[in-house]
């Protein structure tokens, strides 16, 4: 072969192993213009699914609520020296709370809390003595709504939700326990930014602090009234508070002392029990 030929051969050569990887690349870019294709599909389809989930999870029906909170929180008045619940029906299935009718001629003190709150547990602390007094001389009712503002502030398990439906569950089952417990669960409040107590720890403490119905034992651990927390607590942040000229609830706590918004003043003013009680007696009973 001369050396034209040779050289003839050698392109001809170069030329096709170039062709053949200008094929196989060529294969390589479909092959993976098909494999984005089906992950953009299956990744898609995946959205679709977890969307679908998501409002089929907010569309289900939230359920009865907890006895004795009609209002979306339970009633406690005074009668012959002793604090008693205000007996009410569950808020039935897709219904909606009814407030509570008041008595102007006395201080009616409405508490929307956050069992996980630091500040809740400085009002409670420094103010329930006072209260329950004032509800036992028959110169007050208080009205206790528990609802799930923190969720985020423990670590994922909603201690916010679980706490305020261990409260439920008490105020279903063992109405007349309901202060105590409340008590209780401040007294062991955990601390933000950890997991809290269990399902299981807040069934102790409920039935130590009084709440002795067997009920409210596997009420708590099972959670019965987490779905109505969660509805309570939306219909808190997006509606006008009932009694009040607030449009919604902004923050925990919020303490209404006949529609006027307790804020208190200076450095301890939610512990503060005088300033509170200064409070009640300008907007108190007539």
């Amino acid at each position: 072969m001369s050396d034209n030929e040779s050289k003839k051969a050698r392109r001809n050569a170069a030329r096709e192993r170039a062709r053949e990887a200008r094929q196989k690349e060529q294969a390589r870019r479909r092959r993976n213009k098909t494999f984005l294709i089906s992950g953009i599909i299956v990744g898609a389809l995946a959205v679709v699914a977890i969307v679908v989930l998501v409002v089929a999870n907010s569309i289900q029906p939230v359920g009865p609520g907890p006895k004795n909170m009609a209002s979306d929180g339970i009633l406690l008045t005074g009668k012959s020296g002793k604090i008693v619940p205000v007996e009410t029906k569950a808020i039935p299935e897709g219904g909606k709370p009814t407030a509570t009718k008041q008595d102007d001629s006395v201080a009616n003190i409405t508490v929307y809390e956050d069992y996980m709150c630091p500040i809740c547990n400085q009002f409670e602390t420094g103010n329930m003595t006072q209260i329950k007094q004032w509800v036992k001389d028959g110169t007050a009712t208080l009205e206790v709504h528990p609802f799930n503002l923190l969720d985020r502030s423990s670590l994922g398990s909603k201690y916010s939700t679980r706490s305020a439906a261990a409260a439920a569950c008490v105020a279903n089952y063992d109405p007349e326990a309901f202060l105590d417990v409340n008590s209780a669960f401040y007294a062991n409040q955990p601390s933000e930014n950890t997991r809290g107590l269990t399902n299981d720890e807040l069934a102790k403490i409920a039935k130590k602090a009084g709440a002795t119905n067997a009920k409210v034992q596997s009420c708590i651990t099972d959670q019965k009234f987490a779905a109505w927390v969660g509805d309570a607590t939306n219909r808190v942040l997006t509606q006008p508070l009932a009694n009040s000229d607030l449009p919604k609830l902004t923050g925990t706590p919020t303490v209404i002392v006949n529609g006027k918004q307790y804020n208190g003043t200076g450095t301890n003013a939610w512990s503060d029990a005088q300033s509170f009680a200064s409070f009640v007696e300008q907007n108190g009973g007539k």
